[in-house]
C-alpha cells in the first residue's frame, strides 16, 4: 500500500501539502490538490485515520498555549479558534494545556514556563520580549520541545517558527495612511501597549522611520498605557493637556482604545485624526462613531489556526513546517469594509 510519503514524492509536493488535502484543511493551491486528488486515486491511496489515531495517542503528545495579556480582546477570536481546533485534533490523541495568563507579568510567565517544561512536547507561546523568557524558552528547546512563537516574536531565543504580522511593516503602514488622511501638518501623539511587547516596538520603529524625514510631521509624545482603558484614558487626558496642538493619534496596539476613546470625548476633541490597529468591538464602536478613521486588522483567527496546524503537523505527523516565519498580511480596514 502506498504511503503519504510516496504520494507526495510522486505529487513533487510536501507530506504536509499531502496531508491538508486529506483533512481538508486549506492551505493549498488549487491545481496542487486537483493533482494531490487524482493521484490517490490511480494509485488507489486508503488512508488509516484509525491506525494513525492510535500511533498518536502512543506518543501521548502535549501542547501548551500560552498567552500573555490574553484578556486584550484582539485575542479573544484567536483563541475562540485555536480552542475549536483543538477539539478537532484531540481524536489523534493531542492534549492541550492552556494558560491564558493577564497582564505583562515577566515572573508570571517565567513561573509558566518553569512549570511546563517538564509536562509538554510543544509550546505556542505569545511571549513577553524579556532575558527571563528567553533562558526559559532556550532550555525548553535545548529539552527537545518544539516553539512557534505566535502574535509576538523574541529576541535572542531559538524558537523554531514565528506566527503573526510583520509589525514593522505594519508601523510603516500606519503612518502613509496618516500622512495621506491627516491634517497637513501633523502633530501626532502615540498610544503603545507596552515596551515589553517586542512588536510593540518594532510597530512604532516603523511609524517613526516613515514620519522622520517629513518636514511636516512631528511626534510630540508617546505613552505606555498597559493596553489597559483606565490607563489609557489618564494617559491621552495628559497628553492632550500637555500638547494643545495635537491634531493626530496613533493608537499602536488595541488595548486601552476605548479608554483612549472616552477621554476625547471628555476633552470634545472630535477634530483628532486617530489611526489604531485591530477591530475589536471597542475599535469597531469608535469607529462607528466616527472617532477612529482607520484601523489595521491582523487577522487574529488566522494567526491562530496556523499555529495550531504547525504543532499539530509536528508532534502528529512528524512534519516540519516548511518556512521559518509565517507572515500573516496587516489589512486596511475603514468603516465601509468593516
Amino acid at each position: 500500500m502506498i504511503t503519504i510519503k510516496q504520494l507526495a514524492e510522486v505529487c513533487g509536493v510536501s507530506r504536509g501539502t499531502v496531508d491538508r488535502v486529506l483533512n481538508n484543511r486549506g492551505n493549498v493551491k488549487p491545481e496542487k490538490r486537483e493533482l494531490i486528488l487524482r493521484k490517490m486515486k490511480e494509485l488507489n491511496y486508503q488512508r488509516d485515520p484509525v491506525g494513525k489515531a492510535l500511533a498518536a495517542k502512543r506518543k501521548h503528545p502535549v501542547l501548551a498555549v500560552l498567552i500573555a495579556a490574553s484578556e486584550i480582546p484582539f485575542f479573544e477570536p484567536m483563541i475562540h479558534t485555536m480552542q475549536k481546533e483543538s477539539r478537532k485534533y484531540s481524536r489523534f490523541g493531542l492534549k492541550i494545556i492552556w494558560k491564558l495568563l493577564k497582564g505583562y507579568d515577566i515572573e508570571q510567565q517565567a513561573q509558566a514556563l518553569d512549570e511546563l517544561r517538564p509536562q509538554v512536547n510543544a509550546i505556542i507561546i505569545s511571549p513577553i520580549n524579556d532575558s527571563r523568557i528567553v533562558r526559559r524558552l532556550n532550555a525548553c528547546i535545548d529539552d527537545g520541545i518544539f516553539v512557534v512563537t505566535l502574535n509576538n516574536d523574541i529576541e535572542q531565543a531559538k524558537r523554531h517558527y514565528y506566527v503573526g504580522s510583520d509589525y514593522t511593516n505594519g508601523g510603516e503602514t500606519a503612518a502613509a495612511l496618516l500622512q495621506m488622511i491627516g491634517p497637513k501638518q501633523l502633530r501626532v501623539g502615540i498610544a503603545l501597549g507596552s515596551r515589553k511587547i517586542l512588536g510593540h516596538q518594532q510597530r512604532l520603529a516603523g511609524f517613526q522611520h516613515i514620519l522622520r524625514d517629513d518636514p511636516n510631521c512631528r511626534i510630540l509624545d508617546i505613552a505606555e498605557t498597559r493596553d489597559d482603558d483606565f490607563a489609557a484614558y489618564d494617559a491621552i487626558l495628559r497628553m492632550m493637556q500637555a500638547h494643545p496642538d495635537l491634531n493626530s493619534l496613533f493608537l499602536l496596539s488595541s488595548g486601552g482604545a476605548y479608554g483612549a476613546g472616552r477621554a476625547l470625548q471628555a476633552l470634545e476633541r472630535n477634530d483628532m485624526t486617530i489611526i489604531a490597529f485591530d477591530t475589536t468591538p471597542p475599535i469597531i464602536e469608535l469607529m462607528r462613531r466616527r472617532i477612529i478613521r482607520a484601523a489595521l486588522y491582523q487577522h487574529p483567527r488566522q494567526q491562530g489556526q496556523r499555529a495550531m496546524l504547525l504543532a499539530y503537523d509536528y508532534l502528529i505527523n512528524g512534519i516540519e513546517p516548511e518556512h521559518e516565519q509565517y507572515i500573516i498580511k496587516n489589512e486596511i480596514r475603514i468603516l465601509q469594509n468593516l
